[in-house]
């Protein structure tokens, strides 16, 4: 069991910046993929970063030059920081693990309560 607790979030203005954290439990965080999800009131869950195990990242376009995923395997934490923050960015961001090591949305088996992240413009 791998619980995962996400802090962060918060209330920002229009091209201000955030770095939401997210520490996992257990031995074996190395080795684990994690992402980072959001999900905005009446829209579904979309993935917005992964880093892999061995560190390689991916993170979806419209995203792309303003977020940053990254790994601290030493303090088994995850980050996303966010700038040039955008009211359409504003959602419930979730973490996720994913044991395998693989990075589909359907690989990630654990999940964190989520974050508010709410963008004023």
């Amino acid at each position: 069991q791998v619980q995962l607790v996400e802090s962060g979030g918060g209330l920002v203005q229009a091209g201000g910046s955030l770095r939401l954290s997210c520490v996992a439990s257990g031995r074996t965080f190395s080795s684990y993929a994690m992402g980072w999800f959001r999900q905005a009131p009446g829209k579904e869950r979309e993935i917005v970063a992964t880093i892999m195990r061995s560190g390689s990242t991916s993170h979806v376009d419209s995203v792309k030059g303003r977020f940053t995923i990254s790994r601290d395997n030493a303090k088994n934490t995850v980050y996303l920081q966010m700038n040039s923050l955008k009211p359409e960015d504003t959602a419930v961001y979730y973490c996720a693990a994913s044991p395998t090591g693989w990075g589909r949305p359907e690989n990630f088996d654990y999940w964190g309560q989520g974050t508010q992240v709410t963008v004023s413009s």
